[in-house]
């Protein structure tokens, strides 16, 4: 079924329309398949039963892999043109930055990526893992597990990155090491050589590895061909399934990841949520790691702030969240609550085993 086709004829009214804005181009463009599948998912088990307020969602798939200016551009006119009544999705940090002003206090806004922390525009609200609580975690684990203490970050030219890596020299400081190295390179980049000839001269043991989507592939099998996996361990927050099946089981030796969801997360709500997705898609269907799962999460979000606050009005859910009223929702990682704009919940660090995710402790 196409998500942006709605499921039967209905009157002006009836629907509750969603921008979905996800990744269909560009680097983070390899898993924007599993975030339109795994947000129509969430659009039909929500129609059957009842919708949102009795209304039933439909889905404008918008694509987030643009420009951020573009991004914004056209979900701004959908949004002043009254054609969608709320935004969800996956997109990176730049794309937010330049959106969410463009639709602050119009329609509610969930995002749903890992970011950097410090979102407090109104009307956008938070399914996504801060830095700030999954970062610190991670590195002290990974220290205590591999006696790593010699980092070097590489990443992507942006928000997120750059701010992570201030957050991480002061962690590693914290932890007894040091980050000898930050390399920042652009979206897109095809030719790491550079950027391993300076973490061999930095005598890293780990990296700190903040890349998107297919250039965090492209430097894993770069990296592993390089030789570097023997002596340096990889740490990243944004790594899901479909980017280890992209870089292949050669490069995913000394691979770790912290993320809030992993397929291979072994609990009864993500076992089902993982057999629901199989039998509406096909086993074949693209895999479903953090990033995709969060756009399921997000419309489960937008439903829960809607059925609290009663209405789709994005003042009303501001006035429920700010005065502490409890926003819960049921999904493939239990029950979940917003704490003011961002959702509280478990996070993890997982070790890559060739193909998949071994989630070794909740952080």
């Amino acid at each position: 079924m196409d998500p942006a086709r709605p499921m039967r004829p209905h009157a002006a009214g009836e629907t509750v329309t969603v921008a979905l804005v996800v990744p269909l181009q560009g680097p983070a463009g390899l898993f924007g398949p599993s975030c339109e599948l795994s947000a129509q998912l969430a659009a039909e088990e929500l129609n059957a039963t009842g919708g949102i307020l009795g209304r039933e969602v439909r889905l404008i798939v918008t694509d987030g892999g643009g420009p951020p200016e573009r991004v914004a551009a056209e979900v701004g006119a959908l949004v002043s043109l009254g054609a969608v009544d709320a935004v969800v999705g996956w997109h990176i940090s730049a794309v937010r930055r330049t959106l969410a002003p463009a639709i602050a206090g119009r329609v509610p806004y969930v995002y749903t990526a890992q970011y950097e922390g410090g979102e407090r525009t109104p009307g956008v609200f938070l399914t996504g893992e801060a830095d700030t609580e999954q970062l610190l975690p991670a590195m002290r684990l990974l220290s205590e597990a591999t006696g790593v203490r010699r980092w070097c970050t590489v990443g992507n030219d942006y928000v997120w990155p750059r701010s992570t890596a201030r957050a991480a020299r002061r962690y590693a400081r914290a932890l007894g090491g040091r980050i000898h190295d930050e390399i920042f390179v652009p979206l897109g980049t095809e030719d790491f050589e550079p950027v391993l000839r300076r973490i061999a001269r930095s005598e890293a043991d780990a990296v700190l590895m903040l890349l998107v989507g297919q250039d965090a592939v492209r430097f894993s099998r770069a990296f592993a061909a390089y030789g570097l996996h023997q002596r340096c361990q990889r740490l990243s927050t944004h790594l899901d399934e479909n980017m280890l099946l992209a870089a292949g089981a050669d490069a995913t030796e000394g691979l770790w990841a912290a993320a809030g969801f992993f397929e291979t997360l072994a609990t009864r709500e993500s076992l089902d949520f993982s057999r629901r997705y199989a039998r509406r898609f096909g086993v074949e269907a693209p895999v479903v790691g953090s990033l995709g799962e969060s756009c399921f999460e997000g419309l489960r979000l937008l439903a829960a702030l809607a059925e609290k606050a009663g209405t789709l009005d994005v003042r009303a859910m501001r006035r429920v969240t700010d005065a502490g009223a409890e926003v819960a929702y049921e999904g493939p990682r239990g029950l979940l609550r917003l704490q003011g704009n961002r959702l509280s919940q478990p996070l993890y660090l997982a070790r890559a085993d060739v193909l998949d995710f071994h989630v070794v402790a909740q952080l």
